[in-house]
């Protein structure tokens, strides 16, 4: 890739859940010296080509490779996002699903509008946001369409250029990350396509909050010039010019055939890998491994800078620059208008590391804040598993968030996942009554935006006490997870057995307050009863468990005597526990019981309403 990442570039602030509707930039006064992906004798070692592969052709060369000249059958765009590769979740896409011709959803995407001269690249485009050049067609495509006008064929040009609001996506320590999208590169070759330059990559979140390119690190995903029908997949780091990686030119693969991608979809994909000694990125086409890069290759500081933190991700066409001039130049009057660049799908995939366990224990817990920059980053944000929505403070130092897990549990791991406005300084704090803390991990330095922790502690309150900042703006965090589990009435550890499980109920208040709600994990849905006494919510374990503990979260009608019950077959039942003063709020109960069924039965209202439930919660082994 060339120095797009370059453009210095203002922070912003999202206006809702985007950081602006259109991305302002500031324009560099000077071209600097531009790069482009060169072929692998400026890159390093490549790795052998596969078979059908055609050899890269030399820098400067105007020739095609071998295995582009054919003329394949189209590939047939998937229907919808592929489901994530064994070992991986979904962890953000965008399948592109709006009216045909409407410009881009802003609180996802950002519109990187300016002149192609700016990027400092050489490029002579002017990218837009109008919806002549960027759009949905309304059948599951992002288009980015390059249209000319008037004589000068270096002139006239306008294009389109986005990238991701978020910056969240990443690799956690001892983590996979996978980035892919299904592409089908502008349908022009040697002859009309000269100057054409699609591309599909991501920039170093640090990038956002002023860490200088390259040092931030760039991945370009896939490049192709000129209707070549091939890819490039490279890596910039360190300093520029020479430094690490070899800047301006980068580090990666060279010239990669790509048969077909011209005249139909492909899929392109990378992965940073950093379960591994040394980490690796990886570049596929199709599934294909076709280049490896590993991190002993270029100096560890270089290689963390650029590699090691969270990343968001551009789409553009360009025209012209650097790059496309290397391999014969363009455009010319012989450049064809209209070309477009269509992308199906893109989709983020992590793999977790091997020390992390179970399920997060802090999702859709109840979570607060010292301060929240405003009404939309609050601090549930941080707790509601979308790596796309942010808690953001206000714009000082310390700041908190923190979560209520409704139980003591024993502590064994946390990630936390920043926004490239992280903490540069904080403690994960520990307490049992949300009052009185103790701090259980410290990071002094936070380096990175992504980090991960085993952890020995316990508690019921868990929370990020933050005393410095990497800029200006507050701390913002996209992720807080936690792993652990609860202490057991016999001195071992139990599990939460109820959620997800089938849940029945005496009665609800209408349907949007059904049984199921209570054992969902969201304490933002609940069950609520019938306005009579008695009530009673029950779930089916599935099988015969020991019962060591109980949760309840009321809402605000809540029972004042009410018996936990269990049963072996849902019809005889065994009060474990009983209250005729009960407090509401959330309450963790400990019991000692078995059964398959567990029930809260309830003959007292503290309301003239029913019975509310935000989440009951069974925990046993």
């Amino acid at each position: 890739m060339s120095i797009r990442g370059m453009r210095p570039r203002l922070r912003h602030r999202r206006k809702g859940r985007q950081r602006t509707a259109v991305g302002l930039l500031t324009a560099v006064s000077a071209i600097v010296a531009v790069a482009f992906a060169g072929p692998p004798t400026a890159q390093g070692a490549a790795p052998p080509a596969p078979e059908s592969a055609a050899a890269p052709a030399a820098a400067g060369s105007a020739a095609q490779p071998a295995a582009a000249q054919a003329a394949p059958a189209a590939a047939v765009a998937p229907a919808a996002v592929p489901a994530p590769p064994t070992g991986f979740t979904t962890t953000w896409s965008d399948d592109f699903s709006q009216a045909a011709n409407t410009g881009l959803d802003t609180g996802v995407w950002r519109y990187d509008a300016g002149l192609g001269a700016n990027f400092g690249t050489g490029e002579v485009e002017t990218t837009t946001t109008s919806t002549d050049n960027v759009y949905e067609d309304g059948s599951g495509h992002m288009v980015l369409k390059a249209l000319h006008t008037g004589t000068d064929p270096v002139a006239g040009w306008t294009s389109g250029r986005v990238e991701t609001q978020g910056d969240g996506f990443g690799a956690l320590p001892g983590g996979v990350v996978r980035m892919q999208a299904s592409i089908q590169q502008p349908n022009v070759n040697t002859a009309n396509g000269l100057g054409y330059w699609p591309a599909f990559w991501m920039l170093g979140a640090p990038l956002r909050v002023g860490t200088v390119w390259p040092g931030s690190g760039e991945i370009d995903i896939m490049e192709d010039i000129n209707g070549r029908s091939s890819t490039f997949g490279t890596l910039h780091c360190g300093t520029a010019p020479g430094g690490a990686c070899n800047e301006n030119t980068g580090v990666g693969s060279g010239e990669h055939a790509c048969s077909g991608c011209q005249t139909g979809y492909h899929t392109y994909a990378v992965e940073i890998d950093r379960s591994t000694s040394p980490e690796q990125i990886r570049w596929y086409l199709d599934g294909t491994l076709y280049y490896t890069l590993s991190s002993n290759q270029i100096d560890a500081t270089s290689w963390a800078n650029a590699v090691d933190h969270s990343f968001y991700i551009i789409f553009d066409l360009a025209i012209g620059g650097a790059f496309p001039a290397a391999y014969g130049g363009g455009p010319t009057t012989a450049t064809v208008s209209g070309g477009s660049l269509n992308i199906d799908y893109v989709a983020v995939y992590n793999k977790p590391p091997a020390a992390i366990t179970g399920t997060n224990i802090a999702q859709g817990k109840p979570t607060t804040a010292s301060s929240t920059e405003s009404a939309s980053f609050p601090a549930t944000n941080a707790t509601d598993g979308d790596i796309t929505t942010r808690w953001s403070s206000g714009f000082s130092d310390p700041q908190w968030v923190q979560v209520d897990l409704g139980a003591t549990y024993n502590l064994t791991h946390a990630t936390v996942i920043w926004e490239a406005a992280a903490a540069s300084a904080y403690q994960i704090q520990t307490s049992t009554n949300g009052t009185t803390w103790t701090t259980v991990y410290t990071n002094s330095n936070s380096p990175q935006d992504i980090q991960d922790t085993a952890l020995a502690a316990s508690g019921r309150y868990v929370r990020i006490y933050a005393t410095g900042r990497v800029s200006a703006y507050g701390d913002s965090l996209y992720e807080f997870r936690l792993y652990g589990s609860t202490s057991g009435s016999g001195g071992g550890t139990a599990t939460l057995l109820s959620q997800g499980k089938t849940a029945t109920a005496s009665s609800s208040e209408n349907t949007s307050f059904t049984a199921p709600m209570a054992v969902d994990g969201d304490t933002g849905t609940r069950w609520s009863s019938a306005f009579t006494d008695p009530q009673w919510l029950q779930v089916d374990l599935g099988a015969t468990h020991t019962i060591s503990s109980v949760g309840l979260n009321w809402e605000t009608a809540y029972g004042t005597a009410y018996q936990i019950q269990t049963s072996a077959d849902g019809t005889t039942w065994t009060t474990v526990y009983s209250t005729a003063a009960g407090t509401g709020g959330n309450q963790t109960l400990a019991v000692t019981g078995s059964g398959r069924y567990v029930r809260m039965y309830g003959t007292a209202r503290s309301t003239t309403y029913g019975y509310s439930l935000w989440e009951f919660q069974v925990y046993g082994v």
